[in-house]
């Protein structure tokens, strides 16, 4: 099915010699979402694209280009990295310290034990769908930027969403293969050869990308209350990410401000997730009638039949009396009662709820108060760095936290956000990471574990289409 739908819509997006008009790209587009929700065994393969664009006219049409922008936010709720069936929830979790795997999928077994080939099917997955968002992310660019029609509100609107995109996703690649290519045309013959960048410049890329976002969706009421669009806040949030992990610190502490100026924290724990949550920057909205994928991925119905469970590392990083224990982590024990497990339970709405209470989150503002604690402690301010941190703390009902040095305040944020921001699209294995922390911890956690674990390998299946990607990453 997933090899279907990104061929159909590899065609549609770039698919050569078809001059279709404006009602024919649309019924396309829709005809792409819906089979994305249907079963199909088929392999159906189309001829590689001719040409970048299938029709300029497309981009005439605002409602047109609202739906080919709604079928990349579906692809990425449904697919690939960010999906939460089989994307960096569940698996990243596997991967780090979060969650222990009970399954039999290969390629997941191959993620959790850490002995990754470069032929691992999910990672080939990944990398292949997040480069069609990002294909369909330039092609709506560039049809845009060449629209007569559109008035410069819808051009600023639909190009902003477009560029957080390629954003977004080329972020997630260099986080896990390191040096990829930075793709910005859709040009098929000349990304056919392109070559992997430092990932440095990739970073740069990705912030001159985001910067000009905020700047083109900046003052644009997109949102009516589901915060399902990425707006301007969802640009500045993410660019405050970006800013943190590049240790711009001024930056990261200036744009996560403005954040905490606008949203606000929710005070009931077991509302933090719902679609209505004031604290949500970002959400990818569920079909009528469904929840969230990680919701049905995470939850433990019995034991046995269990797939992800929540490791005791996880479990044990929770202080006494900390809210979020009692109330974003469930237990479920066998009809023996001789095995206890616990499960990541911030998202409650299962695929038995017959009503839509929870989107996926991909940003909330706390982790945008974690941030600029993080930010204000490198640049000395420790005083407003414990503000911060106290904040979300007292939010779960725990006391204040004091440190005596950065380093202690340091080492408290990073803690903190191990255990608000748990089984949340793989931010704890990014924190590993940037900190250099992941050879220790998963070294000893982990009887494969190897330093060059830090990266993934490029899927041979790519070094062999492209032999400029080479070489492989260290250690495959």
């Amino acid at each position: 099915m997933k090899i279907l739908k990104q061929n159909i819509y590899h065609a549609i997006s770039f698919g050569g010699s078809l001059l279709l008009d404006k009602g024919t790209i649309l019924r396309s587009f829709l005809l792409v979402a819906g089979l994305s929700m249907s079963a199909c065994t088929d392999f159906v393969e189309v001829d590689p694209p001719r040409n970048n664009l299938v029709s300029e006219t497309v981009f005439d049409d605002p409602a047109t280009v609202e739906s080919a922008l709604a079928n990349l936010y579906h692809g990425m709720r449904e697919g690939g990295m960010v999906s939460g069936s089989f994307g960096m929830t569940p698996l990243l979790g596997v991967y780090s310290d979060e969650l222990d795997y009970f399954g039999f999928d290969a390629d997941f077994s191959q993620l959790y034990y850490h002995n990754l080939l470069a032929s691992n099917g999910t990672l080939m997955d990944w990398w292949g769908q997040a480069y069609h968002l990002i294909y369909a992310a330039n092609d709506i660019i560039k049809g845009v930027e060449l629209s007569d029609e559109l008035t410069k509100d819808e051009k600023n609107k639909f190009k902003g969403q477009a560029l957080f995109v390629r954003a977004y996703m080329h972020s997630l690649l260099a986080s896990l293969y390191g040096d990829v290519p930075y793709i910005t045309t859709t040009d098929y013959v000349k990304n056919n050869k392109v070559s992997r960048m430092d990932v440095v410049v990739v970073q740069e890329h990705i912030i001159d990308d985001l910067e000009a976002a905020v700047d083109l969706l900046k003052g644009l009421d997109m949102n009516q209350g589901e915060r399902v669009l990425p707006d301007q806040y969802v640009a500045q949030a993410f660019l405050a990410r970006m800013y943190l992990y590049s240790e711009r610190w001024e930056r990261a502490a200036s744009l996560s401000t403005e954040l905490i100026n606008v949203f606000e924290l929710e005070n009931d724990l077991d509302q933090v997730f719902l679609k209505d949550s004031p604290e949500t920057i970002w959400q990818l909205k569920a079909e009528d009638g469904e929840n969230t994928k990680e919701a049905g991925q995470l939850i433990i119905q019995s034991i046995p039949g269990q797939t992800y469970a929540l490791t005791d590392g996880l479990l044990g990083a929770f202080e006494q009396g900390d809210g979020r224990r009692e109330h974003w982590i469930g237990g479920v024990t066998d009809e023996d009662h001789t095995i206890t497990l616990f499960y990541a339970h911030k998202y409650k709405a299962d695929s038995n709820e017959t009503e839509t209470k929870e989107y996926s989150i991909l940003f909330r503002l706390a982790e945008q108060y974690l941030i600029r604690a993080e930010a204000r402690a490198h640049l000395g301010n420790v005083s407003g760095a414990l503000s911060d941190l106290n904040a979300v703390r007292a939010r779960a009902g725990l006391v204040e936290v004091t440190a005596n040095s950065t380093e202690a305040l340091l080492e408290a944020i990073l803690k903190e956000r191990r255990v608000e921001l748990f089984t949340e699209q793989g931010l704890r294995w990014f924190d590993l990471k940037r900190t250099v922390m992941a050879n220790e911890v998963m070294g000893a956690l982990k009887p494969n574990w190897k330093p060059t674990n830090v990266l993934f390998p490029i899927p041979e299946a790519e070094l062999e289409t492209n032999p400029n990607l080479l070489p492989q990453n260290p250690g495959y």
